[in-house]
C-alpha cells in the first residue's frame, strides 16, 4: 500500500467511528459463544439446559445458537426423549 492510500485509510478510520454500543454487542456476543462452546465442549445440550447453565433467557440463548448453527460452529444432534428439544454439540470439523 502507497503512503497516499496508508494516510487516506487513517483518516476515514477518524472519520467513522464505531460507535460505542456497537462495539458492545460485539464483546457480548464473543462472550457469550464462548461460554456456549465451553459448555457444549463438556456434553451435548438442549437450549433450555444451555439457558440454565449459563443463567441467560432461553430466547437469548436461542439467537446465539442458531448464529452458531449458521455459521458452523454447533451441530444439531438428536432430539430429546419427549421429543421437544433438540440436543447442539460441538460441530466435528474433521
Amino acid at each position: 500500500m502507497s503512503e497516499g492510500n496508508k494516510k487516506t485509510v487513517l483518516i476515514m478510520k477518524e472519520k467513522h467511528q464505531v460507535p460505542q454500543d456497537v462495539k458492545d454487542e460485539l464483546k457480548f456476543f464473543v462472550k457469550t459463544k464462548k461460554a456456549i462452546l465451553k459448555a457444549l465442549k463438556e456434553k451435548r445440550m438442549t437450549v433450555p439446559e444451555l439457558s440454565e447453565e449459563l443463567n441467560m433467557p432461553k430466547d437469548k440463548v436461542l439467537y446465539f445458537t442458531m448464529s452458531l448453527l449458521k455459521y458452523g460452529f454447533v451441530a444439531v444432534d438428536e432430539i430429546d426423549d419427549m421429543d421437544e428439544y433438540f440436543y447442539y454439540k460441538i460441530k466435528d470439523n474433521g
